[in-house]
Order: C-alpha cells, then sequence, then structure tokens
C-alpha cells in the first residue's frame, strides 16, 4: 500500500489527507514541523516556518513509518521564498530522506501545468502581503494572476474555520471572464469536499492546497489516482496514460 509522508505546520484541515486516504486505499501520515506563535500568515513569520532545517526535522521522524514519499504541505512556507527557496526546499527533503519530495506550492504549478493553465485567479486565505507574495512565486513560473482576493485569515487556525458559504460569497465578487482556472491556497482549509461544488460554481477547474499536495504526493510515489469528487485535476489520466 502506499505510504505518503506530510510534514505539516497545523491549522484544522488534516482530517482532509486522512479521509482521502481512507477513502482510496492508501496510507498517510503527518509530521508536525515548528512554527512561530501568533499571526502565522504575517510574512516574516513565514520566514521562519519556511527554515528548512526544521522542515527536515520534521520528515526525518516520517522515515521509521517507510514513507513512499514526502510533502511539505505548507503553501506560504514555501512560496514565502520565492521559487528558489521552495526549490531549495524540495532538494534538501529528498536528500534528507532518500525519498522523493516536493511542496504545496510546487504542486500548484506542477498541477496547472497537467492542466495546460497559464492564466489563473486567485482567493487566498491570507492578508494581502502574503497573497501578493503567492501571486509573485507563480509569476517566477510564467503563470498570469487575471484576480486576486483574500481573505485576511491571520493565522492557520483563523483559515480553517472559514466555511463554504464565505468561500463561495468571495469567489462570486472575483472577476473570472480571463481565468482558466482558480486557486485556494491554504492547506489549513479544509476543502476537498467541496471542489466538485466549486468548480460548478466558478465552471472551471478549481485547485485546492490539499488536492494538489495529494495529487502531487501519489504522483511521486507513481501510484496515480484518477477519481470522482474531488475536482477536474483528479480526473486526468496520468502524463504518458491513455487519454
Amino acid at each position: 500500500m502506499t505510504r505518503l509522508g506530510f510534514v505539516y505546520p497545523g491549522g484544522g484541515a488534516e482530517h482532509d489527507y486522512y479521509r482521502f486516504a481512507e477513502a482510496n486505499g492508501f496510507t498517510v501520515f503527518l509530521a508536525g514541523s515548528r512554527i512561530p506563535a501568533g499571526d502565522d500568515h504575517d510574512v516574516e513569520a513565514l520566514r521562519q516556518t519556511a527554515r528548512t532545517e526544521h522542515i527536515v526535522e520534521a520528515a526525518r521522524r516520517l522515515m521509521t513509518l517507510r514513507v513512499d514519499a514526502i510533502l511539505w504541505a505548507c503553501t506560504s512556507g514555501s512560496f514565502i521564498l520565492g521559487r528558489a527557496g521552495a526549490e531549495a526546499q524540495a532538494r534538501a527533503l529528498a536528500a534528507a530522506t532518500g525519498r522523493p519530495a516536493t511542496s504545496t506550492s510546487l504542486a500548484f504549478v506542477a498541477a496547472l501545468e497537467r492542466l495546460g493553465v497559464r492564466r489563473v485567479a486567485m482567493l487566498a486565505t491570507y492578508p494581502e502581503p502574503a497573497s501578493r507574495a503567492f501571486a509573485a512565486f507563480l509569476g517566477e513560473h510564467g503563470i498570469a494572476v487575471a484576480g486576486l482576493s483574500w481573505l485576511d485569515a491571520p493565522s492557520g487556525f483563523d483559515a480553517a474555520v472559514i466555511d463554504e458559504t464565505r468561500l463561495a460569497a468571495a469567489l462570486s465578487d472575483i472577476d473570472l471572464a480571463t481565468a482558466e482556472a482558480v486557486l485556494i491556497p491554504d492547506t489549513a482549509l479544509p476543502s476537498l469536499e467541496l471542489i466538485d461544488r466549486l468548480e460548478a460554481a466558478c465552471r472551471r477547474p478549481v485547485l485546492t492546497a490539499n488536492q494538489v499536495t495529494i495529487w502531487a504526493g501519489l504522483g511521486l510515489a507513481t501510484r496515480p489516482l484518477i477519481v470522482g469528487g474531488y475536482g477536474r485535476l483528479f480526473t486526468l489520466p496520468a502524463p504518458g496514460g491513455p487519454q
């Protein structure tokens, strides 16, 4: 059975991973990483969350569990250092554990590439500075953010209580006319059970942090999964597979 290891900074969406894994026949393990106290969506606090030594420390605790891939399951703690920083985190995780590794921010980019999307709208849980930092990270990968909105959650724990009604209302206020997909970052936000309904409302693919993290992890573990109920991303065949 496939075993995925998640380094997770906390929040309130752990059940997303466990429920999805139970429903789809694989196993997940979470190891908490160190984060600052207080408003952890503040840019300076995110730089502390992004410290590679803390992420690697948590990842090493997962190695006794014989995981097949390692995920740094944190959007803000990977994009805040820019493209070079996110890629360095993934390399450090792979080197320390001997397992393939990536992060949520890099998984967003990989998912957009798989969908063939280069222009997106974004609804971020974060305050404005962190939201704009993610837009800049996407820009480093050639992805244009056509519409950007944020919900000002000061921490992951505040993001975890944002409900579907608030998300849907905020999405209805974003101009999606030129966007090919909608991004909703933050692994602290429970999202997997909402994606199909949000896609129906937006009439375009919706990518959420926990969705792309699991999708990327299964890809690294060479267990591609095609399943309904979690958005268009999980209905695509694996690259090179039958179309």
